[in-house]
């Protein structure tokens, strides 16, 4: 017979091998900062993405990301600087100059590479969902798989951006209407969908040619910025899309700041009537739940 102990010490030195491997491909995608070997027993820190690039943060202020299957702390989110924050948005204020000019057919087409890309890499951002988030691997592959239906979309957004015509309106007059891009955009996103719900903010808005700045939630950032890189892979420009980390203090910017025109969040109704009421005070146009 077989001791069912031993039994189950071996299922969990598989289950822990398991975790480690997944931990490692996920951490080498997003940017955190300790994957040296003689920084292998500490746990690492998730970075900014800012201009095309992960980096690091110089906050002292750190928030830990936990297995939900084990309760261990696999990594950390800082709280972004003030600085880092304001320079996420000075980068995407300056590429919006540019990206607004490219036409819809090219913005159209990175689109469609990011969605080949996300296809091809769905079993490590699925990882990433069940080592932060604690879905099981099915699940997790349905959270990204329905995120990349909307890149697909975006894939053919041009149609949707098209504005109107009416001729002769009144005596010799003629009416007509674009849709034009509206600048710096933000999202602000929840821990539940860790990849579907980033996927519905930033293609939609950066396909209709604005820049965007994203906050993924704080307990599983991995995802997000895992897909942040492969957009830039595939040739979204630097600094189309910035990834900034944080709680309350991280939202109040978000709501604050004067160059972010819109903000897309998606979460619990008490911090969506917070957010739309701070955000449309200032003028933005605020789109909560």
């Amino acid at each position: 017979g077989v001791d069912p102990s031993r039994a189950g010490q071996a299922k969990d030195k598989i289950y822990q091998k398991m975790l480690r491997n997944a931990a490692t491909r996920v951490l080498s995608r997003t940017g955190c900062r300790n994957l040296s070997a003689e920084a292998a027993q500490e746990i690492p820190t998730v970075s900014n993405f800012i201009n095309g690039a992960a980096v690091p943060s110089s906050s002292t202020k750190l928030i830990d990301v936990t297995n939900p299957a084990t309760n261990e702390v696999i990594l950390r989110v800082p709280e972004s600087t003030p600085h880092e924050m304001s320079e996420a948005v000075g980068s995407a204020a300056d590429a919006f100059k540019t990206w607004r000019e490219v036409p819809i057919q090219a913005r159209q087409r990175v689109m469609a590479d990011f969605a080949v890309a996300i296809r091809q890499n769905t079993d490590a951002l699925a990882e990433s969902i069940t080592l932060e988030q604690g879905k099981t691997l099915p699940d997790a592959r349905g959270d990204v798989f329905r995120g990349q239906e909307v890149v697909e979309m975006a894939s053919s957004l041009g149609h949707l951006l098209m504005g109107e015509t009416q001729g002769n309106v009144s005596k010799g007059i003629d009416s007509y209407s674009y849709r034009e891009p509206l600048g710096v955009t933000a999202g602000i996103c929840p821990f539940n969908f860790p990849a579907m719900i980033p996927l519905w903010m930033f293609p939609v808005a950066c396909a209709a040619g604005n820049t965007q700045v994203l906050k993924p939630s704080e307990k599983d950032p991995s995802a997000a910025m895992m897909l942040a890189q492969m957009a830039t892979d595939v040739g979204l420009p630097p600094g189309v899309l910035n990834v900034i980390h944080g709680a309350h203090d991280c939202v109040n910017f978000i709501c604050d700041d004067p160059t972010i025109k819109s903000i897309s969040f998606v979460g619990g109704n008490q911090a969506g009537e917070y957010i739309h009421a701070r955000g449309t005070a200032l003028g933005k146009r605020v789109q909560a739940n």
